[in-house]
């Protein structure tokens, strides 16, 4: 771990304030079980596992606070985090956990919390490049063909070379991000590096891993099974 990053303090926000509609479940997404464990404890694990020196925020809906806190007891979770009360939005929500920390240097990742499988080391390597340049934003190449519709009926070919698929972690030096977050939320805001982009500050682009998809379905549920089993994602 380079010295830049270790003579500062390193937080990372994990976001699940979502209902997870898509999955038909009775309850949302991040609480759902693989490999015997909510989605949310093996998220908070992969940053724990990096470094237990990270300081942990869990954003969720203020009414599922006691839920999540019955689950850790019933789990033997015992990994320190504090939670945050979510916002109406995804940029409310993760506002309240940029405004959870008090300083005002040092690095942060903001992280989805149904993205289970992130790599250790692209989680290392976002701090260490936000250090040095300001953000560093997780990316994975298109493998498939894309079309942009130009109308109803009217579709172009567009290079796929030239486009990422965005990921998180998206990890910024703390600073920057608040200021970002201070100057409001803008309709056509898409994600935190949109935020950080409108300050007129440069995205910084990284690899990340293509295991590191975000859960919203059944299918995904059975994809992420077989990672745990597998042995790729295990916790």
């Amino acid at each position: 771990m380079s010295t830049m990053i270790q003579n500062q303090t390193r937080y990372a926000i994990i976001v699940a304030g979502g209902a997870g509609t898509r999955m038909g479940a009775k309850i949302a997404k991040q609480y759902l079980p693989i490999g015997g464990k909510p989605v949310l404890m093996h998220t908070l694990a992969r940053f724990y596992a990096l470094d237990p020196a990270i300081q942990l925020r869990l954003v969720l809906p203020e009414g599922d606070f006691s839920f999540w806190r019955s689950l850790c007891e019933s789990h033997g979770f015992t990994l320190p985090h504090q939670l945050v009360k979510g916002g109406t939005s995804r940029f409310g929500s993760v506002r309240n956990g940029l405004d959870s920390i008090s300083e005002e240097s040092g690095l942060v990742a903001i992280h989805d919390g149904v993205r289970p499988f992130v790599d250790g080391q692209v989680i290392l390597r976002s701090y260490e490049v936000a250090a040095d340049v300001g953000s560093a934003v997780a990316v994975v190449p298109l493998k498939d063909s894309i079309r942009e519709m130009q109308g109803p009926d009217i579709s172009v070919f567009r290079d796929r070379g030239q486009f990422r698929l965005v990921q998180t972690p998206q990890t910024f030096q703390l600073s920057k991000i608040k200021a970002a977050f201070a100057a409001g939320e803008q309709d056509f805001f898409t994600d935190d590096a949109t935020v950080y982009e409108h300050m007129g500050w440069e995205v910084c682009l990284i690899p990340g891993n293509p295991e590191n998809i975000k859960l919203t379905s059944p299918e995904d549920l059975d994809y992420a099974n077989y990672l745990l089993t597998k042995g790729d994602g295990g916790i």
